[in-house]
């Protein structure tokens, strides 16, 4: 494999008309090299191309070559999206996407032969991969009393639980609008690894979907694959497991050096406090590191992963960022293709609520989660406070996401299971205001135009037990906060 620079890169997506661009999990679409552009920006190297999501661009952290094909190793967001691409001429392509959707497919047909060697009096109807996504095994079985079964499980052992249940939910609601021998209840096997936790989400569903899918988890023991049906549980049974330790950051008083850079735009700026310093954001966008080291406070600005010290020979470069974030990063800009306004727009959007969360609603008191607590590696996106003591759970959304519910629901458990071991109250997040023994509650707000066509029918499967409300913002919400529906769901 050889490491290529951007001349090469360009050279060699020149060579041929058309490509095959093939995703981390195997997804693969057909690409012109029209549809696609190298460019570099403030030191960066930018690759964008045109798929069925629209106009995206990312920056190349790694390019090489090897055997006709181009692997990428790319980054936005600031490097809190990461993912790997390979670009194949169209004529190695098909290869390529033949071998991947082949050793997916034998693996498919692994777990299905485990699972007849198992349950006896079980005949297999049909191995495939998920058509809309390839990560998926469909199995169907056919017991010989009773209805056919469908199965499903993540041959890449990639997808988040969210993820995996969602998939789950839609194909069983196809399979129950068959004509000809409907499927009225699927199996979701997992590693062990994810089981518990996808057990747990579970849990959180209607009674009546709870009832048409099991979990299974897949194990080895003695050096021998198994699968073991696991116990359904009751929302009140979440509550008897020991929640996820919580890390407090602790109350910190603001550095000299952040409370003068604030000043520049107060409007627009705002803190996060880590274990290891803090760090000033703009609209979102983390712009300013500052640590204290041997007694004195030091900073490093810069976006993603490219920093410089700041001191007397880079204050100019350092006014020149903040006045291009002024300029780039506004509903006003120039340039809408401007890496300072097309990336993280969800951290846009937390970040104006973050200063006023009356915005979206008035009976609402704010404190970030992630700015005092980290729950494993989740980091919702805001947690408030009703003024009748509830708490509040924010998930934010700018474009369409399927999984966004259960996102959600997933969130709402783990910080049901904090409220109900009084964690909250012993850290004093909302100061002396108290927090009522009731349970949170969610909140999910997006464009009107940016939910899901999914979401109506996936709400739906959310057992009511969980109190969760829909807003319609204004589709020019980075101008302008505007509700424009509230319901609950």
């Amino acid at each position: 494999m050889k490491e290529i620079d951007l001349d090469s890169l360009t050279a060699l997506l020149a060579a041929h008309t058309e490509w095959i661009l093939a995703g981390e999990f195997g997804k693969t679409f057909a690409i012109q090299n029209t549809e696609m552009e190298i460019e570099t920006e403030h030191d960066k190297v930018l690759f964008s191309f045109l798929d069925d999501k629209g106009y995206r661009t990312w920056r190349v952290v790694g390019a090489w070559y090897e055997n006709s094909k181009i692997l990428l190793d790319l980054a936005r967001n600031f490097s809190t999206e990461q993912t790997k691409l390979q670009l194949i001429p169209r004529v190695a392509a098909e290869q390529l996407r033949d071998a991947v959707e082949l050793a997916r497919l034998e693996k498919a047909t692994k777990i299905a032969n485990l699972i007849i060697s198992q349950f006896k009096n079980t005949n297999l109807v049909r191995v495939e991969l998920n058509k809309e996504n390839g990560r998926f095994a469909q199995i169907v079985l056919r017991p010989k009393i009773g209805n056919e079964i469908a199965v499903l499980c993540d041959v890449s052992e990639k997808v988040p639980i969210e993820g995996v249940l969602t998939t789950g939910i839609i194909w069983l609601s196809k399979l129950q609008r068959r004509k000809k021998h409907p499927i009225d209840d699927i199996w979701i096997l997992s590693r062990t690894r994810k089981a518990p936790e996808l057990r747990k989400l579970h849990a959180c569903l209607a009674e009546t979907w709870k009832s048409k899918i099991s979990i299974f988890r897949i194990f080895t023991k003695s050096s021998e694959t198994k699968i073991e049906e696991m116990k359904t549980l009751k929302i009140s049974g979440l509550w008897r497991f020991k929640p996820t330790k919580l890390a407090a950051i602790g109350n910190r008083s603001l550095s000299k050096i952040s409370n003068e850079i604030i000043k520049l735009a107060p409007e627009r700026m705002d803190h996060v406090f880590s274990k290891s310093g803090e760090t000033l954001r703009y609209l979102g966008i983390p712009f300013l590191r500052v640590r204290e080291i041997c007694g004195e406070e030091k900073a490093w600005f810069g976006v993603e992963r490219k920093r410089r010290a700041l001191n007397e020979e880079t204050h100019e470069d350092f006014y020149e960022l903040v006045e291009n974030l002024k300029v780039y990063r506004s509903h006003k800009s120039p340039n809408r293709f401007h890496l300072f306004y097309d990336n993280a727009p969800e951290a846009w959007l937390e970040s104006i609520l973050r200063k006023n969360i009356k915005l979206l609603d008035e009976n609402l008191i704010l404190s970030p989660i992630y700015n005092q607590f980290r729950t494993s590696r989740d980091k919702i996106d805001l947690l408030a406070l009703r003024k009748d003591g509830r708490l509040v759970i924010i998930e934010l959304k700018v474009s369409q996401d399927r999984e966004m519910i259960f996102q959600a629901v997933d969130y709402w458990r783990k910080i049901e299971h904090q409220r109900r071991k009084g964690k909250f109250d012993d850290a004093s997040l909302f100061g002396e205001k108290k927090i009522a023994d009731k349970p949170a509650i969610i909140y999910l707000a997006a464009p009107a135009l940016s939910y899901h066509p999914d979401f109506a029918f996936l709400t739906k499967t959310i057992s009511e037990e969980i109190e969760i409300f829909r807003f319609d913002l204004a589709e020019n919400w980075r101008d302008e906060i505007r509700v424009l529906g509230r319901k609950r769901i």
